[in-house]
């Protein structure tokens, strides 16, 4: 009868925070193994030493390599995964011969462990129990004496070995965070933390619960002090004493065309780090709600004064947020916030304008790629803008044989300039030129179809509609599962 595995988590630490269950398993057990390096020492082992006895059979499982380079055929990857299929056969001899086998681990055995890769190897052919334990990230906030995350906070834990891009966009996009596995990607992780606008927040804690522990402030610590065995955290923000910064600022975001899904890094950490956040309220309620930040809602034709309130707010000291539906540099939110700013009293106000998913990419992506090459986007609305101008730019970009991306076609207030655009463009148009009628794309009641320009229904038209009239290269194609898809060759024909 063969043996039983045990993934044995023996916490940060401290011994005394291995939980009873550990202990157990270990004093029952037959066969110790514990991963080291070529050193020979265990952190594992040093952390259960008082429970292991003499009669227990050791199996030290000794990393051929750890940070230096190898010359193995298969370079780093293949001497570790040599490794662990020697290292796994070892210990599934002893549960061959029915001996039970307590594999230790720091922290948990299943969150970022050794354990795991005997685990995949060895669970499928023999009972297995995992001894959960208490993670260095616990560890971290007890150490620190800081809620890690509350209520509705998101907690992303991170790798430091992850790309420094791919670092800060994750730290700028969370609420709170924990950067494991520092060491030598520490002047790294501590870049993205700089970068995402974190670093302020960052705390340092080494060695949680073990000899040689150290709390500090990030930004304060040496990178040439610092081990594997510390993490970066950011901590709850909720109740937490808000960053003062060196200057108010306005960030214009776009929030795409609906919810969460289509935020961006920057923009989730822009609207995170806003102290006020200013907009049409509609848009505002895209966006969770934070403790201790503002919210000023207002209606949608008021974007001068919403500009000039967010720019004010700024000259405060205050960190503004105007938000925007789309990308706020396409019929949105940014030119009125520039123009605002160019005025000599707001001369010192910093503003950036950060991108979002605009309506016309939102429906092209439903319907296929209309959009695949040239294009011109217009806005049918004459609040702002005369028709005859309006009209004189949808006989050019019609006569250029442009793809069109309409914005703003229809509100209750404009219902017959859909029909002229329609009339306008079958002088230019065949009357069988495909026309995606996308509304409220990415939202509860999205409908995205395709229509023939001659059938285009003003009716059928509001403000949460965005229209893409195809051009004389565009295609229609049918697919075996009946959906049609709409595509604009990239090569055009020669003349």
């Amino acid at each position: 009868m063969s043996g039983k595995l045990y993934g044995v988590g023996l916490g940060p630490g401290d011994p005394s925070l291995m939980t009873v269950r550990a202990v157990e398993v270990i004093a029952g057990a037959d066969v110790i193994a514990y991963h080291s390096a070529r050193h020979g020492r265990s952190i594992a082992r040093s952390i259960a030493a008082r429970h292991i006895r003499a009669d227990h059979i050791e199996e030290p499982l000794v990393y051929p390599v750890t940070t230096e380079t190898t010359d193995h055929p298969g370079g780093y990857q293949g001497a570790l995964a040599e490794f662990y299929a020697e290292a796994s056969a070892r210990l599934a001899a002893h549960l061959d011969a029915g001996r039970t086998v307590a594999v230790l681990a720091e922290g948990d055995p299943l969150f970022y462990g050794s354990y795991m890769h005997m685990h995949k190897r060895l669970a499928g052919r023999y009972a297995t129990e995992v001894i959960p334990g208490v993670t260095s990230v616990s560890a971290a906030a007890a150490r620190l004496g800081t809620p890690l995350a509350e209520g509705e906070e998101v907690l992303t834990i991170l790798p430091g070995t992850l790309p420094e891009e791919e670092l800060t966009a994750r730290l700028a996009a969370t609420d709170a965070a924990v950067v494991m596995k520092l060491g030598r990607t520490f002047p790294k992780v501590r870049r993205a933390l700089r970068d995402s606008g974190r670093l302020g927040e960052a705390r340092y804690v080494e060695r949680a619960t073990m000899s040689g522990e150290r709390l500090a402030e990030l930004a304060a610590v040496e990178p040439e002090s610092v081990p594997y065995f510390s993490v970066a955290v950011l901590p709850s923000r909720v109740d937490a004493a808000p960053a003062v910064p060196e200057r108010g600022e306005v960030v214009v975001v776009g929030t795409g065309p609906a919810g969460p899904l289509w935020l961006t890094p920057q923009t989730r950490g822009a609207l995170t780090a806003a102290d006020d956040l200013v907009g049409y309220t509609t848009y505002l309620d895209r966006v969770p709600v934070r403790p201790g930040q503002r919210r000023h809602g207002s209606d949608n034709r008021v974007e001068a004064e919403r500009a000039e309130f967010a720019l004010q707010l700024a000259q405060r000291g205050r960190r503004v947020a105007v938000v925007s539906g789309g990308d706020p540099g396409v019929f949105a939110m940014a030119t009125a916030v520039l123009e605002a700013a160019s005025a000599k009293e707001y001369a010192d106000v910093r503003v950036r304008v950060l991108p979002g998913v605009t309506a016309a990419n939102a429906a092209a992506a439903r319907a296929g790629a209309p959009l695949g090459h040239d294009y011109a986007a217009i806005s049918l609305s004459d609040r702002l803008k005369p028709w005859e101008v309006i009209a004189g730019r949808l006989r050019a970009a019609a006569s250029a044989d442009l793809v069109l991306a309409l914005y703003n076609p229809g509100s209750r207030s404009r219902t017959w300039q859909v029909g002229r655009a329609r009339d306008l463009l079958l002088e230019h148009r065949a009357p069988d030129t495909p026309v995606v009628v996308a509304r409220d794309v990415g939202g509860a009641g999205e409908r995205v179809r395709v229509v023939r320009l001659a059938k285009l229904d003003p009716a059928e038209v509001d403000m949460r509609t965005i229209l893409l009239v195809g051009s004389s290269q565009t295609r229609v194609v049918r697919r075996a599962d009946g959906e049609e898809i709409v595509w604009t060759p990239r090569r055009y024909p020669e003349t």
